[in-house]
């Protein structure tokens, strides 16, 4: 019977087949273990000398770092693994013998793990990591789908900025400029006044400069867009999807959050509701922590996300930002238009903001003006003004940077780990 590695709780007692990869093996005169991958799991094989025939057991203690093969044996529990199952060795049949396996078992710099990311993506840490990642994304098509939202898939490709910034990836669409997408909201805004709720999720790009633990020049971003919403309604959504991810991956990947030895009591308290600070209040915040450089209108860095964040257990909202600080089409504060209705949101431990969001302008005269005070090319955003000509509502959105809320979930430092092919400032291989 072939099975995989997370399958094998289904075959305690029986005999089974895996196609695996050998990660590590040690070996005495009677006894060899063999530590297996088969990119669904790992499990120790142990073959016993004198259970299976010479030949078997010299190839086992033969076998090299990341050698594949076909082990046949009979699945059994195994209290003392956190796996609970291990694999009692028959036979082996060996596929491909690997030589000189770039990354041994001993420490490596982090330079020669990216440089050899390819490889490293089969560690236990990275597979742990990836898993996490997944269990986000499935989570997020299961919290929008069971919230009546349709997904819509934004270009790539577009003819001007959303966010009218110049950290943008420029080429040539035949004869016109063009540029990598560095969100796809306006399209979904377009998007939501056809199908009401909707997300996105895809690729994003920022030619920044920036070489901090939070920062890629190639993302993935889920940005819902929802009509007939207002900024407290939005705000309402952000909180119960990220505590849905949260829950979910503590509940789907227990084993991945304690092989990365993550504190799993911190994630446990992220449940909604997530409390909130004006963008005023943190300013006084600020100042009464020592942070006398931040003035009124100034943005806030990492050192002044992480200390507002270390006030609270659960992430939080700060709100109502200046509206220098963000971009045009963010919806002026009723009662204070040098404010915006918006919030970004803080996750705990230092991972900074991991959402941003806005109730966006619906008013076809005030976003005409806002786009001119941009200097943006109104041409350009032709189409996006007409979507305030033609049964405009109040709506509002939001971005997740995956990247990054992988990052806090799981408790590694860097994002460049919560990718597979990570794209940095000085990395574009492999």
């Amino acid at each position: 019977m072939k099975t995989t590695i997370t399958e094998v709780n289904k075959y305690v007692g029986q005999e089974v087949t895996i196609g695996a990869w050998v990660s590590n093996k040690r070996s005495s005169g009677k006894i060899a273990f063999l530590q297996l991958r088969d990119g669904t799991g790992f499990i120790q094989g142990v073959v016993v000398k004198n259970d299976v025939d010479e030949e078997v057991f010299q190839k086992a203690k033969s076998l090299t770092q990341e050698t594949s093969i076909f082990v046949t044996g009979t699945i059994q529990e195994d209290s003392r693994s956190s796996f609970g199952f291990e694999l009692l060795v028959k036979e082996i049949q060996v596929i491909n013998e690997s030589h000189d396996f770039p990354i041994t078992p001993k420490e490596h710099g982090t330079e020669f793990l990216m440089d050899h990311r390819h490889l490293w993506l089969r560690s236990r840490r990275q597979h742990a990591v990836m898993k996490i990642r997944n269990e986000i994304i499935r989570a997020t098509y299961e919290f929008f789908n069971e919230n009546g939202f349709t997904k819509v898939d934004p270009p790539i490709l577009t003819g001007s900025a959303p966010e009218g910034t110049t950290e943008l990836f420029h080429t040539k669409y035949f004869e016109e400029d063009a540029y990598l997408s560095q969100s796809g909201q306006l399209y979904m805004e377009a998007a939501a006044f056809a199908l009401g709720k909707v997300f996105s999720f895809g690729p994003t790009f920022r030619a920044e400069k920036s070489k901090t633990r939070r920062h890629l020049i190639e993302f993935w971003m889920i940005e819902p867009e929802m009509a007939f919403y207002e900024h407290e309604d939005s705000l309402q959504v952000q909180e119960q999807y990220v505590s849905h991810i949260v829950q979910s991956v503590l509940k789907n990947c227990k084993l991945e959050l304690e092989r990365l030895g993550r504190d799993t009591s911190k994630l446990e308290q992220i449940k909604a509701p997530f409390p909130r600070i004006s963008y005023d209040d943190a300013v006084k915040f600020l100042h009464e922590k020592g942070f006398d450089d931040i003035e009124w209108g100034d943005d806030f860095g990492a050192p002044h996300e992480t200390a507002i964040a270390e006030s609270f257990d659960k992430p939080v909202f700060i709100t109502n930002y200046p509206t220098s600080l963000k971009p045009f089409y963010m919806q002026p504060h009723p009662e204070r238009p040098e404010v915006v209705l918006c919030a970004d949101l803080i996750a705990p431990e230092g991972y900074g903001e991991i959402i941003g969001g806005s109730e966006r302008i619906h008013d076809y005269e005030l976003m005409k003006k806002r786009i001119e005070e941009h200097g943006l090319p109104v041409e350009a955003y032709q189409w996006y003004l007409e979507l305030r000509q033609y049964g405009s509502v109040p709506h509002s959105g939001f971005g997740l940077g995956l990247e990054r809320t992988v990052a806090w979930i799981s408790g590694v430092e860097h994002v460049r780990e919560t990718i597979p092919f990570p794209r940095l400032l000085n990395r574009l291989y492999p």
